[in-house]
């Protein structure tokens, strides 16, 4: 069995298409998705369908897989760049909605650790999927508008991570990590606002992963998010958005030996 991890698809179906024929994958392997699987590029409703019916998938969940919940919560308007319409005037979309709303935040084995952004330099594995865990089994609830409305803050402040805070906040602050991250202050506080390179970062910050001592280092972090680091690949962290929306790469690793494929985007958003 192979495992393949792939960086945000992001509704870049033809760009999938074309990287899959180049894997063909077994029926055995599993294809890890980093998450971000929809908006901005063309076909996210084929994207979600495919990853919903094919049993080799795994996924966890990124900020645009939750926009897409939030649009069908009715608790966030459309931002200029989506594309979402089709998932959210498809036939099946309450079957669609239902699947995302169901995806973990964090999916690991003995040796690998996938998460859209990334974790707090003090997380543990086990820590990491057990907040991640906790939030979920919230979207899976009767009342995930209620969570999803929570999530969003309403403009509010992201509070800084502690293991005290509960409810809307306690989802926030975990969120900044699993889904948001990019650089981070030397205590683990997130930098809420940079996401270039990071050369051309802000003083005093650092890529979350390269904090010292991190706590979830007993894995190898698998990742994506950051277009603008592009493919990162160090000891103890994997990061693959290669930007196949911005036009760029879509990117697999082979996670056994590292074996990397890529294809040139088809799609670019506008």
């Amino acid at each position: 069995m192979a495992r393949y991890a792939i960086g945000d698809v992001q509704g870049c179906a033809s760009s999938l298409e074309r990287l899959l024929a180049l894997l063909a994958p077994g029926p055995n392997d599993e294809l890890w998705l980093v998450g971000d699987l929809v908006n901005r590029g063309p076909r996210s409703l084929d994207v979600l369908r495919w990853a919903m019916r094919d049993a080799r998938v795994r996924v966890v969940l990124g900020n645009h897989d939750l926009h897409l919940l939030a649009r069908a919560a009715g608790v966030s308007k459309p931002k200029a760049r989506d594309t979402l319409d089709d998932v959210l005037g498809a036939r099946d979309r309450d079957l669609l909605i239902d699947w995302v709303r169901a995806q973990p935040f964090v999916v690991a084995d003995d040796a690998f650790a996938m998460v859209h952004a990334g974790f707090h330099v003090r997380w543990s594995v086990g820590d990491a999927r057990r907040i991640g865990d906790e939030l979920s089994a919230e979207l899976r609830g009767a009342g995930w508008r209620q969570v999803v409305a929570g999530i969003s803050g309403g403009g509010l402040p992201v509070p800084a991570w502690s293991e005290q805070l509960a409810g809307p906040e306690r989802w926030r602050a975990a969120l900044a990590y699993l889904i948001r991250v990019r650089m981070c202050f030397p205590d683990g506080r997130v930098e809420p606002d940079f996401d270039g390179a990071p050369a051309d970062a802000p003083p005093g910050v650092t890529p979350w992963f390269a904090l010292p001592s991190p706590a979830w280092a007993t894995h190898t972090a698998v990742f994506g998010h950051w277009a603008a680091l592009g493919l990162s690949l160090g000891v103890h962290h994997l990061g693959l958005d290669t930007g196949c929306v911005w036009g760029r790469l879509l990117t697999a690793i082979r996670l056994d030996d590292r074996t990397l494929t890529q294809v040139k985007a088809v799609e670019r958003a506008g």
